[in-house]
């Protein structure tokens, strides 16, 4: 100020008269505080944020607001993964990850599809941007890996909260591979490793069934702790929403409104193909058999950044392949593998959105016509007193003649998807007679008991992995039940019961009893197994049988957790009924 004063007067004139460029930084703060002033934030006494808006938008805005609060670093994480950007905060070595994601998230596409977006679209995706801009713009002290600013298009990049989106049944080994150098699997993509347990459980119950009169709905996943968010997001246009968010994402991924909830679980649907493609070189590219025809392999260059140890970016330039069927993510027996799977953004996000403002039955299968959901089972039940088990909606139309658990011939066009499955041709359930759905991450044909859909009336590819213990437990826990209560379904939520050790543990204590009286193995043994010949098949906090289990349990999905995959089975059905006893002494 003091050095301004000091300036001639003519000097000083021409500054007060000359136009002023406007501060693009000034514009945003100027946008960015109106939002935040049509918000309130109500944290409740565990923290979680009640957020309130004039407009959808401005519920959006706070919303995404409050994550960045509890936990900045989750939100920027999965946007450096769904955007292929994980590399340039964590080196290299990610870069493969990144690549994966690339073959599908092209920025400049998503940005054509955000401008494109219907209007009202658009004005949530620029409300999650403003949000986390305006978070980081008010704390300084937040120090951002790579995104230091948030573009409202960043947001058609994750658009459907699943744990593992489709994209990871891509392996990264066979993707290296092919663009890089041999890389043999890994442990974990073998199944030799035990993961954390994922998944989900469901359960849906009709009025006539609960004591109350009206439908319950069990919404229970299986994720780590910290793992999604938990709000409730309301704004005067109608929306009051509460449930669960993976981080990052604006909209309830799991949970209920006034009306009506929906809760998601992983799927066993094979809708994810690899077409072993013929591929032939041809000048400077590539041609592949289609038919009696000779087709291109198109091309395109992916840049990828990374930080380097000391702190500055490198980069890799990849030439990537591609057919129609989709990207080339690796090599088999000397053909080329194309990879198909959901790629529609801007439907997946709204069908995302659209349906925490549902009512009914009727209005969540108008939102589920999207058919941009390919990963969620669900399970539903409104204030009606309807209840539903559906299927995820994209599903693609196949010759059920093949395979499609493994590659198909990419040059037979027979093999080609043909279309989607509409609605009311997948094995959903409606309002069952028997009162109640559920879903444990298994196949569709005990959903609903007696009124489940039959596997014969529908193509094999609806399920890839069959039933599981899980299921039988809720079989156990729900058949001939009535008078629920909401503290009954909690209470059985968290049963006791091991299904799949009720089945595994006489196995192993008769291979035991059948040991040579002298084998070695008969005494050391012993212990172990009284403990667990008089165990009822119940876990607890001192069980010491449960413990035993568990450990014995690991062991054997690290030795037999690959071929298990390979066959499509749950690794207990795979122990149960493909692993031999071995009574003879290895010492």
């Amino acid at each position: 100020m003091d050095r301004a004063l000091r300036l001639p007067l003519l000097a000083l004139a021409v500054l007060t008269m000359a136009p002023t460029a406007p501060d693009p930084a000034a514009a945003d703060m100027a946008r960015w505080r109106a939002e935040a002033a049509r918000v309130t934030i109500t944290r409740d006494d565990w923290g979680i944020p009640h957020v309130r808006g004039q407009s959808d938008a401005d519920a959006v805005f706070g919303m995404i607001y409050a994550q960045a609060e509890d936990d900045f670093s989750r939100v920027e994480a999965n946007y450096l993964t769904a955007l292929g950007r994980t590399a340039e905060a964590e080196g290299e070595d990610a870069i493969w990850g990144d690549l994966r994601q690339r073959l599908y998230v092209d920025p400049a596409e998503l940005k054509a599809q955000y401008a494109a977006s219907a209007p009202w679209l658009k004005a949530l995706m620029n409300a999650w941007a403003d949000g986390l801009n305006f978070y980081l713009a008010t704390h300084p002290g937040t120090k951002p890996k790579v995104l230091t600013r948030f573009e409202p298009w960043m947001a058609l990049s994750f658009t459907e909260g699943s744990i593992g989106g489709d994209i990871e049944r891509i392996s990264l080994s066979d993707l290296k591979t092919f663009y890089g150098k041999p890389t043999p699997p890994t442990p974990e993509e073998l199944g030799m490793v035990p993961r954390e347990p994922s998944g989900s459980n469901g359960i849906a119950i009709a009025p006539k069934l609960t004591s109350g009169g009206k439908a319950l709905l069990l919404i229970n996943p299986h994720t780590s702790f910290y793992f999604r968010s938990e709000a409730q997001m309301s704004s005067a246009q109608g929306l009051d929403a509460y449930g669960a968010s993976t981080w990052g994402q604006f909209f309830i991924y799991q949970g209920f409104n006034a009306k009506a909830g929906w809760m998601h679980t992983s799927s066993t649907v094979d809708n994810v193909d690899e077409f072993a493609e013929r591929v032939t070189k041809r000048g400077d590219g590539y041609v592949y058999r289609y038919g009696t025809a000779e087709r291109p392999v198109t091309s395109a260059t992916v840049t990828l950044r990374y930080r380097k140890p000391d702190g500055s970016l490198g980069e890799r330039r990849f030439t990537t392949w591609r057919t129609h069927h989709g990207p080339i993510v690796a090599t088999k027996n000397g053909r080329w593998i194309a990879e198909a799977l959901m790629w529609k953004p801007v439907p997946a996000l709204e069908q995302s959105w659209l349906r925490t403002k549902t009512s009914d039955l009727k209005s969540f299968l108008a939102v589920a016509s999207r058919r941009a959901n390919s990963s969620n089972d669900t399970l539903f039940a409104d204030s009606k007193g309807e209840i539903a088990f559906l299927m995820p909606q994209f599903m693609p139309l196949r010759d059920n003649r093949f395979d499609y658990t493994r590659p198909v011939d990419g040059a037979d066009p027979a093999t080609d998807w043909k279309g989607l499955h509409t609605l009311p041709s997948l094995p959903s359930v409606l309002n069952p007679r028997v009162g109640w759905v559920h879903n444990t991450n298994d196949w569709p044909w005990d959903a609903a008991g007696p009124d489940s859909p039959k596997a014969k009336d529908y193509p094999h590819y609806m399920d890839q992995t069959g039933p599981n213990a899980r299921g039988t437990h809720a079989d156990l826990l729900l058949k001939g039940k009535s008078g629920w209560t909401p503290e009954k379904l909690r209470v059985a939520a968290f049963d006791s019961y091991l299904p799949a050790f009720a089945e595994l543990i006489p196995g192993l204590v008769k291979a035991w009893d059948a040991l040579p009286a002298d084998d070695p193995r008969r005494a050391k043994l012993a212990e172990p197994i009284a403990s667990l010949r008089g165990w009822d098949r119940r876990w607890g906090y001192e069980s010491t049988a449960t413990s035993l289990a568990v450990f014995w349990g690991d062991q054997l999905w690290r030795e037999v957790g690959g071929f298990a995959q390979a066959e499509r089975m749950n690794v207990p059905d795979y122990i149960a009924t493909r692993v031999r006893r071995r009574t003879s002494s290895t010492r």
